[in-house]
């Protein structure tokens, strides 16, 4: 019998598949942050969670070390960006960073998944569950901002489109 073994790496999906599903999420949190009314988008807090901005700077944030320190193995390439005083200038930065993913993502190699890296220098993981991580993360946070459309007698943009 043949030996069949491979070294190159078994994935359940591909890296333009996790991409996409990535980029459902950033679209669908996008709506989700641009629906949110202005004037509770910087102080408006349910249950001591943080306002919605707040929330929004974290993805911000996270995206643009994250995808950029996979990619380049360096996870202080940008930098972090301070919270603007507009919701549209916040929705920029989301959109600015969508422009980045969308640079970066395409030097990011199957194998490189596969790696062990240490994220923000600090967290030691696996590069696909690190990029899982950000994208829970972002999904576990937008579950907050359902809550704040609730809260406030709004109906939020459904879930299930992405």
């Amino acid at each position: 019998m043949e030996n069949m073994t491979s070294t190159k790496p078994v994935t359940a999906i591909s890296s333009s598949q996790l991409l996409e599903h990535y980029q459902g999420h950033r679209r669908l949190t996008r709506r989700m942050l641009e629906a949110f009314p202005e004037e509770h988008f910087f102080h408006y807090s349910v249950g001591g969670m943080r306002p919605i901005a707040a929330m929004a700077m974290e993805f911000i944030n996270m995206t643009r070390m994250g995808v950029t320190g996979v990619a380049t193995h360096n996870w202080q390439t940008v930098g972090k960006k301070e919270q603007p005083a507009t919701k549209q200038a916040i929705l920029d930065l989301w959109d600015e960073n969508t422009q980045l993913i969308n640079e970066y993502w395409p030097q990011i190699t199957e194998e490189r998944f596969q790696e062990t890296d240490k994220a923000f220098g600090m967290y030691e993981g696996v590069v696909y569950s690190l990029m899982l991580y950000i994208i829970d993360n972002e999904i576990h946070h937008r579950g907050e901002m359902y809550v704040y459309f609730r809260s406030l007698g709004l109906e939020p943009v459904p879930f299930y489109e992405r």
